[in-house]
C-alpha cells in the first residue's frame, strides 16, 4: 500500500509480506492508520477527520494478488476492472471537505463494490471486534457462520416461513384492529351507493338533459325564428305577392337554363344554382318540421330541471369537481368493488387465522430443526476452538456453548414449550469458557479477562480459517491484556496460521512480534513544525533494536538485546 496525507502519514509505502508481518512503533506513530488504510480499500467509511491537517486530500493506493477465478477477480471484471498480472490495483481518495472517490482496476466504481470485495478478501479483527463478539447475536452468528450449510439450509427454509407469517399476522391485525373503521366505511358506501341507485342516472344523461332544458326554456324564440326563416327561404301563404328565397333561385336557374347550350362555363353555373334551389328545400322542409314539433310544454321543462337538480346533487357529493354523472357512475362501480371486499372481511379473517395457526405450526417444526443443526455445530466448534486455546497457553481452558429458548405464551412451540422466535430462529447463542479446571462454565462477557478475550477472539479466528478462509488477515493490537508466556504462544500461534494466509499484525508485543516473517516500523519524526510518519522494514540489527525498546523501552539496554535475540532464534527455530 501507498498512503499519502492520512492522519499522522505523510507519504509512506507499505510492503506487507506473504506471511506474516508484524507492524510495530511508538504509541502515537501511527500504526493504526495502517489498519485504516486497508479498511478504505475495502470500502470502509471515509472521514475528512482523517486527512492530514493543510492537505486538501488523502490518497491510499493498494496492489492485491487475487488468485485467477476466484469470487473477487470475477466480480472485479464484471464491474469493468482489469487485472495487473493477476492484481487488482485499488485507489481511494478522500478529500478534506468529505467527498470520497473509488478506483478499481483502472476504472471509476461505488464504494459499495470495494465492501463487497472485502469479503472475500480480507478478515478484520481489533479490538471493537472483541466487544462485538460479546453480544449475544454475534456469538450466534458466529456460530452459524462455522456450522456452514448445516444451519444455512434449514435456517434460510425458517426465514421464508418466518416472513410469510410476519406478513400474515400484519394483515390480520390490520383488519382485526381496524374493524370498527371499516364498517363504518362500508355503511358510508351502502348509503352513497342506495342513494345513486334510487336515482338511476345514466351515462351522459345530465349534459342531455341540460341541452333539453335550453330548448324548452327558448321555445317561443325558437319557433319564431323557425317560422321567419321558412317564410324567407319558401314564402309565406297569407302573403301572396311576398318574395321569397326559392322563387328568387328558381328564377335565376329558369334564365340560366334557357341559354346554358351556348356556354359550359354557365352550364356549370345553373348546376350549382340548381344544387342550391333542391338545398332550400331541404332546409325549408326542416324548418317546417322543426316548428312544428317543437315542445313547448312547461311541465316537461319542470320535470327535466327537477331531474337535473337530483343529477346535481349526486354529482355534489360522489363526483369529482367540474366533474358530471359519468364521475359518479364511476364512484358507484369502485364502491360495489370496495364494499364487497369489505364485507368479506369476515370471511377472510377466519382465512389468516387458520394461515397464522398453520405458519405457527410449521415454524415451529422449522425452528426445532435450527436448533439441532445449531447444537450438533456448537458441539464442534467448541472443541475446535478449546484445542486451539491448548496452542495459546490456556490448555486447561474449556469453551461450550449454552443453547437455550425463552418461554414466551405467544411465541411458537419448541420441544413441547411456547417460546420467543425472531428471523433467526428461538435460540438464544452464548459462549461459556471455563478458564481452568473446576471452574464453572461462565459467559465471556462475565468470566474472561482481556488476555482471555483477546486469546478466545483469536483461537475462533483460526478455526474458521479452517473452514471458511480467506487470503488475509488483520489482527489490530488483538493481543492486548496478554503477556508473558501467553505472548509467544499467540506469536506461535500467528506464524501457523501465516503458513496458509497472510497474516498482518499491529502489536505491541516483543513477543508477537519475533515471530513475524517481516516486521516493518511505523515511525515518527518531527522537523519542528510538521510531523510526518514513515514505514520501514526491519532487518538485523534495526529489528533487534525495535525488540529491545519494545521489551524495555531502551533501544540499547544489553538484556533487552540478549532477550530481543533469544525471541528472534526462538521464532526461527519454531518456524
Amino acid at each position: 500500500m501507498r498512503i499519502r496525507s492520512l492522519g499522522v502519514i505523510d507519504d509512506a509505502v507499505v510492503e506487507l509480506s506473504p506471511g506474516f508481518t508484524a507492524v510495530t512503533g511508538e504509541t502515537g506513530a501511527g500504526k493504526t492508520m495502517v489498519v485504516t488504510s486497508l479498511g478504505l480499500l475495502l470500502g470502509g467509511r471515509a472521514d475528512p477527520a482523517l486527512v492530514r491537517i493543510g492537505s486538501e486530500k488523502a490518497v491510499v493506493e493498494g496492489r492485491v494478488t487475487v488468485p485467477a477465478g476466484a469470487s473477487a477477480a470475477v466480480r472485479a471484471e464484471e464491474a469493468g476492472a482489469e487485472l495487473d498480472d493477476g492484481a487488482l490495483l485499488i485507489s481511494r481518495t478522500v478529500s478534506a471537505e468529505g467527498r470520497s472517490r473509488a478506483h478499481l482496476g483502472g476504472r471509476s466504481v461505488p464504494v459499495g463494490l470495494l465492501a463487497d470485495l472485502a469479503d472475500d478478501l480480507v478478515a478484520v479483527h481489533g479490538q471493537t471486534d472483541q466487544q462485538g463478539l460479546l453480544k449475544l447475536s454475534r456469538q450466534r452468528q458466529a456460530l452459524d457462520r462455522y456450522a456452514g450449510d448445516g444451519v444455512a439450509v434449514p435456517l434460510a427454509k425458517y426465514g421464508e416461513a418466518y416472513r410469510r407469517l410476519r406478513a400474515v399476522a400484519v394483515e390480520l391485525e390490520e383488519i382485526v384492529t381496524r374493524a370498527r373503521e371499516r364498517a363504518q366505511e362500508a355503511d358510508m358506501l351502502r348509503f352513497g351507493l342506495d342513494e345513486i341507485a334510487g336515482v338511476e342516472p345514466r351515462a351522459g344523461e345530465d349534459v342531455e338533459l341540460a341541452e333539453e332544458a335550453e330548448r324548452l326554456g327558448h321555445a317561443e324564440a325558437l319557433s319564431s325564428a323557425a317560422t321567419a326563416a321558412h317564410s324567407a327561404l319558401a314564402g309565406n301563404p297569407e302573403d301572396p305577392e311576398g318574395i321569397d328565397a326559392a322563387t328568387l333561385v328558381a328564377g335565376a336557374h329558369r334564365a340560366l337554363e334557357a341559354v346554358r347550350s351556348h356556354d359550359p362555363a354557365l352550364a356549370a353555373l345553373a348546376d350549382r344554382i340548381g344544387e342550391i334551389g333542391i338545398l332550400l328545400g331541404d332546409v325549408a322542409g326542416e324548418l317546417a318540421g322543426y316548428a312544428d314539433d317543437l315542445d313547448a310544454d312547461p311541465l316537461r321543462l319542470a320535470a327535466v330541471e327537477e331531474r337535473r337538480a337530483a343529477l346535481t346533487a349526486l354529482t355534489r357529493k360522489y363526483g369529482g369537481h367540474g366533474d358530471g354523472i359519468d364521475a359518479v357512475l364511476a364512484w358507484a362501480e369502485q364502491g360495489a368493488a370496495r364494499l364487497t371486499e369489505l364485507d368479506g372481511d369476515d370471511e377472510r379473517i377466519d382465512e389468516l387465522t387458520a394461515e397464522r395457526d398453520a405458519l405457527r405450526v410449521e415454524l415451529g417444526g422449522l425452528a426445532q430443526a435450527l436448533t439441532d443443526a445449531r447444537t450438533e455445530a456448537a458441539e464442534r466448534f467448541a472443541a475446535a476452538v478449546t484445542a486451539e486455546l491448548g496452542s495459546l497457553a490456556m490448555p486447561h481452558a474449556r469453551v461450550s456453548f449454552a443453547i437455550r429458548q425463552t418461554e414466551d405464551p405467544e411465541g411458537v412451540e419448541v420441544g413441547g414449550r411456547a417460546v420467543a422466535y425472531g428471523p433467526a430462529g428461538a435460540d438464544e447463542v452464548e459462549l461459556l469458557l471455563a478458564p481452568h479446571p473446576g471452574a464453572p462454565p461462565r459467559p465471556i462477557a462475565k468470566g474472561a479477562s482481556g488476555g482471555e478475550l483477546s486469546r478466545v477472539m483469536l483461537a475462533v479466528e483460526v478455526v474458521f480459517a479452517g473452514t471458511d478462509p480467506v487470503p488475509t488477515y488483520l489482527f489490530d493490537e488483538v493481543d492486548a491484556g496478554v503477556g508473558g508466556k501467553a505472548a509467544v504462544e499467540i506469536g506461535r500461534r500467528l506464524a501457523k496460521l501465516a503458513k496458509s494466509a497472510q497474516v498482518v499484525v499491529v502489536t505491541h508485543l516483543p513477543q508477537v512480534a519475533a515471530f513475524a516473517d517481516r516486521q516493518l516500523l511505523v515511525e515518527k519524526t518531527n522537523d519542528g513544525s510538521v510531523t510526518r510518519s514513515g514505514v520501514k522494514v526491519l532487518e538485523g540489527e534495526e529489528r533487534v533494536r525495535e525488540l529491545s525498546r519494545m521489551l524495555a523501552g531502551q533501544e540499547d539496554s544489553e538484556t533487552a538485546r540478549a532477550h530481543a535475540e533469544e525471541l528472534l532464534a526462538t521464532a526461527r527455530a519454531d518456524r
